[in-house]
């Protein structure tokens, strides 16, 4: 089992949606590259993001990215819908160093490459949200997400 992180806004979304996809084991929602190591306190710099366990035999980085652009604006700086402010900002973050070449060589296909402002950077801090972030919309359906509905559930089994 290997990991990515992807931000993209409300991590609530995010996480729900990417929970579904094929080859996902587990997802779990989070802060990456802040200063802090918890979740107290100001805002440190941190990206919203869900921590995506996957298998490496039936998923990859790349192969994720496609589900990952489903739910985003990619051309958008630090905002997704009604989300404004650098934590919403779009970005993946790995440990990995092939994971971060396999998601720019999915950006670098794209015809629209220039205009994506998506950040693709090493991890250097990741810190788990409060339980009450965990699964949020699967838990209150009813709650704020800025990723249109009929998404969130397209690859529930």
């Amino acid at each position: 089992m290997t990991e990515v992180y992807f931000a993209g806004g409300c991590l609530w979304g995010v996480q729900e949606f990417l929970r579904h996809v094929p080859g996902v084991i587990a997802t779990e929602a989070g802060r990456a590259n802040g200063t802090s190591h918890s979740t107290e306190g100001e805002y440190d710099g941190y990206a919203e993001c869900v921590r995506v366990q996957f298998a490496a035999e039936h998923q990859s980085v790349e192969g994720l990215m496609p589900y990952y652009f489903e739910i985003i604006d990619p051309y958008s700086v630090n905002r997704q819908g009604a989300d404004v402010g650098p934590k919403y900002r779009t970005g993946v973050y790995s440990q990995h160093a092939i994971h971060l070449e396999q998601a720019r060589r999915f950006i670098d296909m794209r015809s629209d490459r220039e205009q994506i402002v998506v950040e693709v950077l090493p991890l250097t801090n990741y810190v788990a949200s409060d339980a009450e972030h965990q699964d949020r919309l699967a838990r209150c359906p009813d709650d704020y997400c800025h990723i249109d509905q009929s998404l969130l559930h397209k690859y529930q089994q």
